[in-house]
């Protein structure tokens, strides 16, 4: 066996033939941070695929498997290519009956929503969740894994296409909350649904730091709105990397004895120590994906050759995401 392996391929790594990818936003500040120099940022760091050869100390895999994972934040490769090397520890196994843009849209949403409910926020049965955006590709998944966890959840629609999808979900959300009608009150409506006691977590999709921001962030809740409806002991979890909270705004969390928690999901890749836990929570979603408790809601892939328009689209949030399909 190792004898056809190439050179090129280590110890632990394995070729994959990409059959589809995720094109999702990039965090260019992150990759700044992190001293990242490179003139190109891969993108497409979703894929599904299947495994061509294997490095000869591989144990999880073997040629033909099925495979799905996340390419790591520091990268070379692109999910656009039609194969990639990546190590062992980064891929799960594929069930046969899912189809391949089916798991490469809901891999990283659906980490995303388990490092935010479980990891962050700690979240049990009788609890209260409120998804901010609820209608985006995160947002379904976090519902969907909230609600197999006996969790009551809220919603915010930003438009009222997105408030009649949310309407029209199955298993339903307890009450969608549509933040485009300006009659609608963010917090009013939490607190009425809650007896006034606020909820028990929140995962926003972005903050307003200050009441007057450009109209393009007018929909997201301002930071003070989001401790108001928090409960006691609730748990905030944040997409706002620059968040800033004012003195009186931790006076308030300190009083409710809430926690605030940064979400950002390439953390996993981050410590070996976490591996076992990372490949324990992809399993685990590619196996929800198998039985329909999580059902993401996809648009219609796109060939390759519309890759680089449709990823400029995503950069500039003019869509979620795109997937796009290898023929």
């Amino acid at each position: 066996m190792s004898q056809n392996v190439p050179s090129a391929l280590g110890s632990n790594q394995v070729k994959v033939q990409v059959k589809a990818c995720a094109l999702s936003p990039l965090d260019l500040k992150l990759h700044e941070d992190l001293k990242f120099q490179k003139d190109l940022v891969p993108v497409g760091r979703e894929i599904v695929g299947i495994v061509l050869q294997v490095g000869p100390k591989v144990t999880f895999f073997q040629p033909d498997d099925e495979v799905v994972g996340i390419l790591p934040l520091d990268t070379a490769m692109s999910g656009l290519c039609d194969t990639v090397i990546i190590n062992e520890n980064h891929l799960v196994q594929k069930p046969e009956k899912l189809r391949w843009v089916e798991v490469a849209g809901a891999i990283r949403d659906g980490l995303r929503a388990y490092t935010a409910l479980h990891t962050l926020a700690r979240m049990a049965s009788g609890h209260t969740l409120l998804v901010l955006d609820g209608a985006s590709p995160f947002g379904v998944l976090a519902i969907q894994l909230a609600h197999s966890h006996g969790v009551k959840v809220l919603a915010s629609a930003l438009s009222s296409e997105d408030h009649k999808f949310l309407e029209q979900l199955r298993p339903s959300v307890a009450r969608v909350i549509g933040v485009w009608d300006a009659k609608v009150d963010l917090v009013d409506s939490c607190l009425e649904e809650t007896g006034g006691l606020g909820v028990d977590i929140v995962i926003d999709s972005g903050v307003r730091l200050h009441e007057e921001e450009p109209e393009a962030r007018c929909l997201l809740p301002y930071k003070h709105d989001i401790i108001t409806l928090l409960g006691v002991g609730g748990h905030w979890v944040t997409t706002e990397q620059n968040l800033q909270l004012d003195p009186p705004d931790s006076r308030s969390l300190f009083l409710k004895a809430a926690s605030l928690s940064f979400l950002n999901e390439e953390v996993w890749g981050a410590s070996s120590a976490r591996q076992g836990r990372y490949l324990h929570i992809m399993k685990d979603i590619v196996e929800k994906l198998s039985t329909g408790t999580l059902r993401p809601q996809l648009e219609d892939p796109v060939p390759l050759y519309d890759a680089t328009v449709s990823m400029e689209m995503v950069q500039k949030n003019q869509v979620r995401k795109r997937l796009v399909i290898q023929l």
